[in-house]
């Protein structure tokens, strides 16, 4: 009997986290943080399965959401492989020791204001896992190519596909056997889009009896994304004339180098004043110098770029902010400047200090290019709240707050179901997932409508026997 269990990304967006298993195996895809704030406590619940019992991890990408818990499967008992791409295993260590070290920073800034206000914290002031377990689990990965099937335990078997997302991005399939015979299970990962620059578009599987689908945005169409270079540049152009910053909180991973490729064309072509672009954060920057190991993942405009040594992560006016000194230094710029800095839902790292910067100044923008998820800071500052609490001040909203939706990695609800129509045969049943409650519940509808395919939302802790 094959059974699969829903262990997070179930009625929300993230905490990817799913359990295949059969009488020989115990498979985990993906471990990732809760990041909405309202689940952030789950992150630190036991795990539903004793990761000693875990025998092997399959990783669909790096974000955090997905990978982010790896640190602490590990340092409690995991033992086993983590199957992953060459550019998945790279980032994903660059990933957990990000997130290693903020967590170590986070409580001991929570510390000093707590002793500042003189009061004590309800929880224990401690990191989740330390860069020790981060470090642990990254020597457990092992690398996997598109295409080539995999084996593991217990006479299961594991494909990767191109998912288009990020770098190294996949979907995974598993095919499990037993008395009952063999099932394959599809695991979409996060869906990119086609058409995009840098990685090459998604190569969606053509054959799975049962699906995992993300609906992050299957609610709805992105705008025509021809139009980010035109909005972009009026956007900066228009906040350099009020003498204001623009503040970009942007995710390190794919959405930074996507910004860089967008204003280098602008700066190349004077499309925008020629200002000085810091890029403040040492993930994306070490992420940057992951995308030169592995040009074999660009699409053919990106590679033709390398080719002729026109990178455009080597825009003219660029600043790499490596120190914590080196992003402190950018508030003694006089003159404007594009300040890109992570966290992408602005829930941790050097954005949050910008923002104290720039938040109740109407001369800057604040300007959003990636999903920002239900509870976040950056989806209440993007939903129109007045003032909002950064760093233990509460602070008027004053800037202008903008949104470049064609940046988004993830497919919309057209593109979602243009991966769907590649597989041959309707599924015998299709789980929707990492998406918010009630984006869930309408994209399960389009897939009934749309593709006649029998359809459902689990539930959080759900387990289902797959027949």
């Amino acid at each position: 009997m094959t059974r699969l269990t829903f262990l997070g990304a179930a009625r929300s967006v993230t905490g990817s986290r799913f359990q295949l298993s059969t009488d020989a195996t115990n498979l985990l895809v993906d471990c990732g943080l809760n990041q909405e704030r309202t689940m952030q406590e789950k992150n630190w619940e036991p795990f539903p399965v004793p990761p000693d019992r875990i025998d092997e991890v399959l990783l669909t990408h790096a974000h955090l959401d997905h990978c982010g818990l790896l640190p602490r499967l590990v340092r409690e008992g995991f033992r086993g492989t983590i199957y992953a791409t060459g550019p998945t295993a790279e980032i994903a260590r660059i990933v957990m020791l990000d997130s290693a070290r903020l967590q170590k920073e986070d409580v001991e800034q929570k510390k000093r204001r707590h002793e500042r206000e003189k009061r004590e914290s309800p929880h224990a002031l401690v990191p989740l896992y330390e860069e020790k377990d981060a470090e642990a689990a990254a020597s457990q990965f092992r690398e996997v190519r598109f295409g080539e099937p995999i084996g593991l335990k217990g006479g299961a078997e594991a494909e990767f596909f191109e998912a288009g997302h990020i770098l190294g991005s996949a979907s995974i399939r598993v095919r499990t056997g037993g008395n009952g015979g063999s099932r394959t299970i599809l695991f979409s990962g996060d869906i990119g889009r086609w058409d995009r620059p840098i990685i090459n578009d998604p190569k969606p599987c053509d054959q799975a009896d049962y699906v995992l689908m993300e609906s992050t945005y299957g609610d709805r169409v992105h705008a025509d994304d021809s139009h980010i270079a035109e909005t972009l540049a009026a956007i900066v152009t228009q906040t350099v004339s009020r003498g204001g910053n623009i503040v970009i909180p942007s995710f390190a991973i794919e959405r930074s180098q996507e910004v860089l490729y967008y204003l280098n064309s602008l700066l190349r072509d004077n499309r925008i004043p020629h200002l000085l672009v810091f890029l403040d954060s040492p993930m994306a920057t070490r992420v940057n110098d992951v995308f030169g190991h592995w040009p074999g993942y660009f699409d053919p405009d990106m590679a033709r770029l390398i080719q002729e040594q026109r990178s455009p992560f080597d825009l003219p006016g660029l600043v790499l902010s490596r120190t914590s000194d080196d992003s402190k230094a950018i508030n003694r710029i006089t003159g404007s400047s594009i300040i890109i800095a992570g966290a992408g839902m602005c829930t941790g790292g050097r954005i949050k200090h910008h923002l104290v910067r720039n938040i109740s100044r109407k001369e800057s923008t604040i300007l959003f290019v990636g999903y920002q998820a239900e509870g976040t800071l950056g989806r209440l500052i993007l939903e129109g709240a007045k003032q909002v609490r950064i760093l233990g001040e509460t602070l008027p909203v004053k800037a202008r707050v903008e949104r470049i939706e064609g940046f988004s990695a993830h497919a919309d609800r057209d593109e979602l179901l243009r991966w769907a129509g590649a597989i041959r045969a309707a599924p015998r049943q299709a789980f929707v997932i990492h998406g918010e409650a009630a984006v869930a519940e309408k994209f399960r509808a389009t897939l009934g409508e749309k593709m006649g395919w029998k359809a459902a939302v689990p539930s959080p802790g759900q387990t289902v026997e797959l027949a």
